[in-house]
């Protein structure tokens, strides 16, 4: 039976202790690393799932959780490095895709980043974060009215998801369809979204400016 934990640090003590007993075992280095990630022990998080590959060298979640680390400290080659790795460990996985999208994305480099989302979305469909990652992708390129549909499908998925409301009002705004462009910042708002107070001054003005 699984042990429960409510102190994080008593579960990392516990599970250097295992790792103690058994230095091999990949899996321990990786929960370790998680729950130094808790703490935002970056450092240690990293030696943790470097040993988790090194005693697995295809647990690709390992590789993700390093990607995102690479990112965390601005290293966007990292990042791309690491979750190609992890891609190519485990076919069908979507996480990975995503997130070297992300880095294709920060490059401005949209059309990579639509082919890999595109993938990322053939494997899972309902992947939230990848179809919005799609709106944007589509966003840079100037497809307007194919940035709306994803941002549509985003919004679908989840209605929630605050950065789909967010693309959706700046696409609406290069539409030139204010009214609907303000409704969708009020949306993201309320879900949380810090809404960049130009955007949303711009679209007063434009608003105004409508005979």
């Amino acid at each position: 039976m699984k042990k429960r934990y409510d102190d994080l640090d008593t579960y990392i003590k516990d599970l250097k202790a295992e790792i103690a007993k058994n230095d091999q075992c990949a899996t321990h280095y990786y929960n370790l690393g998680l729950a130094l990630l808790t703490k935002r022990d970056f450092v240690a998080a990293e030696e943790a799932f470097l040993e988790a590959v090194r005693n697995s060298p295809h647990l690709a979640e390992a590789y993700v959780q390093l990607g995102g680390i690479c990112l965390e400290r601005g290293d966007l080659d990292g990042c791309l490095r690491y979750n190609e790795e992890a891609a190519n460990c485990r076919a069908k996985f979507p996480v990975p895709l995503s997130n070297i999208a992300f880095v294709h994305l920060q490059r401005g480099e949209p059309d990579k980043a639509i082919t890999v989302l595109r993938k990322a979305l053939k494997w899972d469909p309902k992947f939230v974060q990848a179809q919005n990652a799609l709106a944007t992708a589509l966003y840079m390129k100037g497809e307007y009215q194919a940035c709306e549909r994803a941002c549509q499908e985003a919004i679908k998925l989840e209605p929630s998801f605050a950065p789909a409301w967010n693309n959706l009002a700046l696409v609406l705004f290069e539409l030139e369809r204010f009214e609907e462009a303000d409704e969708a910042i009020q949306k993201a708002k309320e879900l949380g979204f810090d809404v960049p107070e130009g955007l949303i001054e711009e679209l007063r003005m434009r608003a105004h400016r409508q005979p």
